[in-house]
């Protein structure tokens, strides 16, 4: 099974080796809880014995390497915008090729390869039902396969969170 997280954090084997403590409690500590405040970089960093200028130069650096894939905010479910849950059926030959498509759309949070007929699914946010449709179809017109949108129905609440390994 393989997943793709465009907008997530993402550690490489070759990048651990180059993360000094700071960096890898930055990763720990703000993965799932970036202060809400005016500036929340300067708050980071008076947890960490930092300025805020630090945080902001690690936060780069840890960007530009791979290892951080988005710094940004997660909202519930119909409280900003609209979202849903989508799956295609790819052929195994046009996975990859049709993940990627599906990756380079900002409107998808991460997707998926599952072992069902369905194979990849994606979660997809816009800024209203209008152009959510839009990027489905989009999506589905430019991969040459339907998009089967699966709209929730019931709200559950997973943290993804998970204190990181280093070792």
């Amino acid at each position: 099974m393989a997943i793709w997280y465009p907008h997530t954090l993402m550690i490489t084997t070759p990048l651990l080796d180059r993360l000094d403590h700071l960096d890898r409690r930055l990763l720990d500590e703000f993965q799932a809880g970036i202060p809400l405040a005016a500036r929340p970089f300067a708050r980071m960093g008076e947890h960490l014995g930092l300025s805020e200028a630090e945080v902001i130069a690690r936060l780069r650096r840890l960007t530009e390497a791979g290892a951080v894939s988005r710094v940004g905010p997660v909202f519930r479910p119909k409280q900003v915008g609209a979202s849903t849950l989508a799956a295609m059926a790819v052929p195994p030959e046009r996975l990859t090729e049709v993940a990627a498509l599906v990756s380079a759309y900002p409107e998808v949070n991460h997707n998926y390869e599952r072992e069902h007929h369905f194979n990849l699914w994606f979660v997809l946010t816009a800024p209203d039902q209008a152009g959510l449709e839009r990027v489905r179809d989009e999506i589905g017109r430019r991969a040459g396969l339907p998009v089967l949108d699966l709209p929730m129905l019931a709200e559950y609440h997973i943290d993804l969170g998970f204190p990181l390994q280093w070792t």
